[in-house]
């Protein structure tokens, strides 16, 4: 799962490269078993040929020095890093690897992205590790998939069968805390549910007294009437 610090550089990059004019998406499988792309762009030159960046997003030590693949296959391949990481980490970098470090605003709200990149080592070309048509497929299917899942947002919870709803927020129960005081949403979602079962019986309840009371009264009219 993705932390909070990691959105946030994951957020601010597309915005960056948006910005460059540059096809860009997260988490792109490459072929060969060669990893998978934090973040790949596409840049188009204006003689009409592709150049291509590939982006690794690390936010703490540990991260940095996992032995998880690293996905270097563009012309350009690039670590996003917090500010702090970089200067703890920056021996380790190698030559040809570029670093942007990330820089989070002091009042987000009043900018389109969290915060903003800094280019602080420069990355140098290299040649392709992936034939281009395989990365321009991955690219669209990439993106395919997040349309998909934008559409489902737009969509809303609809969608997703009850059953995959229940699944979620189970999964999500021991972990989320969203509303604070100890309360998560699994836990306020089922306290509600039951809240609402409890007052559909009580109104059930009282439609059944007003039924019972009513026939009561009107078996006692008719053994008067005999």
């Amino acid at each position: 799962m993705k932390t909070p610090l990691t959105m946030q550089l994951e957020e601010t990059l597309y915005a960056y490269c948006r910005e460059k004019g540059e096809a860009v998406v997260e988490e792109v499988g490459m072929p060969n078993d060669l990893g998978i792309v934090d973040t790949l762009s596409l840049r188009i030159l204006p003689d009409r040929t592709f150049e291509w960046r590939c982006f690794e997003l690390k936010v703490t030590k540990s991260d940095f020095r996992s032995h998880a693949k690293l996905s270097f296959v563009g012309h350009y391949n690039y670590f996003v890093l917090p500010a702090a990481l970089y200067q703890q980490v920056i021996s380790e970098i190698p030559a040809e690897v570029g670093v942007f470090t990330y820089h989070s605003y002091a009042d987000p709200d009043n900018h389109s992205t969290p915060g903003y990149l800094v280019s602080e080592k420069k990355a140098h070309r290299q040649d392709l590790q992936v034939n281009q048509q395989d990365l321009i497929y991955r690219l669209i299917t990439a993106q395919a998939r997040e349309v998909g899942k934008a559409k489902q947002t737009e969509r809303g919870v609809r969608v997703f069968s009850t059953d995959q709803l229940y699944k979620e927020l189970k999964r999500r129960q021991p972990e989320y805390d969203l509303y604070g005081g100890g309360i998560n949403y699994y836990d306020r979602f089922i306290a509600e549910t039951q809240e609402k079962a409890v007052e559909a019986l009580k109104e059930e309840l009282e439609a059944l007294k007003e039924a019972y009371q009513e026939l009561s009264e009107s078996k006692a009219t008719s053994e008067q009437d005999l």
